[in-house]
């Protein structure tokens, strides 16, 4: 059976006209790109090539496209419907189902249970097995970007998001039996990041000020690391990423470094076994920090990049994922500039990565936006949206099956195993088995 495993990133926009998304799963990596032109299914099981193994084009200008592992089924919105969710079965290539919604989609997640829909004042559950509406969170903090995080383990199905828009607080939520499951206070800015290791049993949190990133126990929201990416200046966090191990998180933001931190319990005795200078001036900060005033006593305790990247751009939004290409352990990073970088890493001593190759994720010709995009409907709230009166749904649109909150649902195809029962996407090694794979 397969070892595999998937980090979701945040999308964001692709040379000013579309937006990125990258997933990478270990011994199936994939990259994801919405473009143009619809959207792209990248296959990146080596180095030296990006192979494109599905070019969709069923609507244009993507801004979300989200793959379940390495399953046919896709979940795509574009900025033409902003508001509507397409899901489809790429190798048959017809449309499973989709849903409209009351405001635009700003993020969408997925795992073998459940599938999330994050708006900007509200979140849909949906069970992914035949798509019905489970539960819909609404009145949730106002959350802008769409910032949440769906555990990839759906033994449980771990989904956190903002639980306040003026602090970094974090709301965990059972999305398998759909309560609340803790609240975290996690930092004193608003969130800016946020993602699950492999087994839902930590979260990494980031806020927008974007010096500290946190880890914390699952689901008992414990704090069991915290990193200090910079001291100097602020920065944009653009995504967080666990390894398959959860051993290391990696961090990128707009600035032209990307981190890398081990996650390792330092215990007196490693300290003893290992007598050297920086071992010893680190005992003398530690001794020393009891007698400092709080905050300057948490900025020494805090652990230091283990390794880095240094781009070879400033101020471009990227995204980061820690894979396995190879038998060696990668980063890839996913830039605006429309480029996919792959760096090795070095398990053993961090220390700078080496670059080892480049792929153009993007046709030159697309980098040029002859036409103009069209533009995206006006923001609006979802209590000025339930304020509007609405007309009776067509033949072919059932609202949706509880709890709804404005979501429309419409006609799934009746030839498609949707429609008959559990969803079978051609076999089950498409779907990520149990087991995770280490670096060795």
């Amino acid at each position: 059976m397969q070892n595999e495993v998937t980090f979701l990133c945040a999308p964001f926009k692709l040379l000013d006209e579309s937006p990125i998304d990258i997933w990478v799963c270990f011994h199936c990596s994939s990259l994801s790109v919405g473009t143009k032109t619809g959207y792209r299914l990248f296959s990146v099981t080596a180095v030296d090539k990006l192979d494109c193994i599905h070019e969709g084009v069923e609507c244009p200008d993507v801004y979300i496209v989200e793959r379940l592992f390495s399953s046919s089924l896709v979940v795509v919105v574009s900025l033409s419907m902003p508001r509507r969710m397409n899901v489809y079965h790429f190798k048959k290539g017809t449309e499973i189902c989709n849903y409209s919604y009351s405001n635009n989609i700003l993020s969408v997640r997925l795992n073998r249970q459940r599938l999330v829909v994050c708006l900007e004042e509200s979140i849909y559950i949906h069970n992914i097995k035949d798509m019905k509406l489970l539960k819909t969170l609404l009145n949730t903090p106002t959350n802008p970007s769409g910032l949440c995080a769906l555990s990839i383990n759906h033994g449980n199905s771990f989904l956190a998001y903002p639980g306040s828009a003026t602090m970094g607080e974090i709301t965990v939520y059972d999305a398998n039996n759909l309560s609340t499951v803790t609240l975290i206070q996690a930092h004193d800015s608003p969130l800016a990041a946020l993602t699950f290791n492999a087994s839902g049993t930590k979260l990494a949190s980031a806020s927008e000020k974007g010096t500290v990133i946190r880890v914390f126990s699952i689901p008992e929201g414990q704090k069991l690391f915290e990193f200090r990416r910079g001291m100097k200046r602020y920065v944009s966090i653009s995504s967080l990423s666990f390894s398959a191990d959860a051993q290391f998180l990696c961090a990128s933001s707009n600035t032209e470094t990307v981190h890398i931190f081990k996650l390792e319990q330092h215990s007196p005795s490693q300290e003893e076994e290992s007598p050297t200078w920086s071992a010893y001036v680190g005992k003398m900060f530690t001794a020393a920090s009891t007698y400092l005033p709080t905050q300057v006593s948490d900025m020494m305790n805090q652990d230091r990049a283990f390794a880095t990247v240094r781009l070879n751009m400033f101020g471009l939004k990227n995204i980061c994922a820690l894979a396995t290409i190879q038998k060696l352990p990668r980063l890839l990073v996913a830039s605006s500039d429309g480029f996919l970088y792959i760096y090795n890493v070095d398990p053993q001593d961090g220390g700078e990565c080496v670059l080892v190759q480049k792929h153009r994720c993007v046709d030159q010709k697309e980098e040029e936006n002859p036409e103009n995009v069209p533009p995206q409907p006006p923001s609006q709230t979802y209590a000025a949206t339930v304020a509007l009166p609405t007309t009776a749904p067509s033949s072919t649109t059932l609202m949706g099956y509880s709890e709804d909150g404005g979501a429309q649902k419409g006609e799934v195809i009746p030839e498609h195993e949707f429609a008959e029962g559990p969803v079978c996407l051609d076999d089950e090694n498409e779907f990520p088995p149990e087991g995770w794979t280490k670096y060795s």
